[in-house]
């Protein structure tokens, strides 16, 4: 929930542009104990092996083998928060991340601004965050991915919802352990019900 409004930057090997994407939606996953996390039970694996390290350690794994999925480590054995969204940060970003997405020019121009890194894998794709980089500690100075901070989010604008695609996890699955943005347009799922929820509560 803290990452909300926070900036994720990648320094791109082998060139000079600096990516810089604003995060408006995490997903949390708590570790041993819940289900839907990939250290359930304490698994530990060679690729969930950051999800152990200490927190600000990159955790990059691939989804249905296309998909580059960007996740921190974060307090707690196994714990880490899954990156869902971000939106350019600058008109570079913007145009950066338009064009890692994107097969061709045309399609970089016309592809829709809340599409640029709405989801885990467009995220993955706009940032060009590869699996390569998991386990990278983003707190070092000289690490090619890093945070940078911001003003706390109005809780006004902090919707808490359910994860998306954890039906598997039985009572975890309804766990409200998504966190977004109600103001950005670049949320990957919304949900109204939690969105009026929040209305009422301010």
């Amino acid at each position: 929930k803290k990452l909300l409004g926070c900036v994720l930057a990648h320094r791109v090997e082998g060139s000079e542009d600096v990516i810089r994407g604003r995060i408006v939606e995490t997903e949390a996953y708590l570790g041993g104990d819940d289900k839907a996390a990939h250290s359930f039970q304490g698994k530990r694996t060679q690729r969930n092996e950051a999800m152990f390290m200490p927190p600000g350690t990159l955790y990059v794994y691939m989804l249905y083998g296309m998909h580059h999925c960007v996740n921190v480590s974060s307090r707690g054995e196994g714990a880490a928060v899954l990156l869902r969204s971000v939106e350019p940060a600058d008109e570079g970003s913007e145009v950066v991340m338009r064009q890692s997405r994107a097969k061709s020019e045309e399609a970089a121009k016309k592809m829709k601004y809340k599409d640029i890194g709405a989801g885990p894998g467009r995220l993955g794709g706009a940032m060009q965050i590869r699996v390569g980089l998991s386990c990278m500690d983003t707190c070092q100075g000289t690490s090619a991915v890093w945070f940078e901070a911001a003003a706390a989010s109005a809780e006004s604008d902090v919707v808490t919802a359910k994860r998306v695609g954890v039906d598997y996890a039985g009572e975890w699955a309804d766990k409200p352990l998504r966190f977004y943005l109600a103001s950005s347009r670049c949320v990957s799922v919304r949900d109204k019900s939690a969105e009026a929820a929040l209305r009422s509560s301010t």
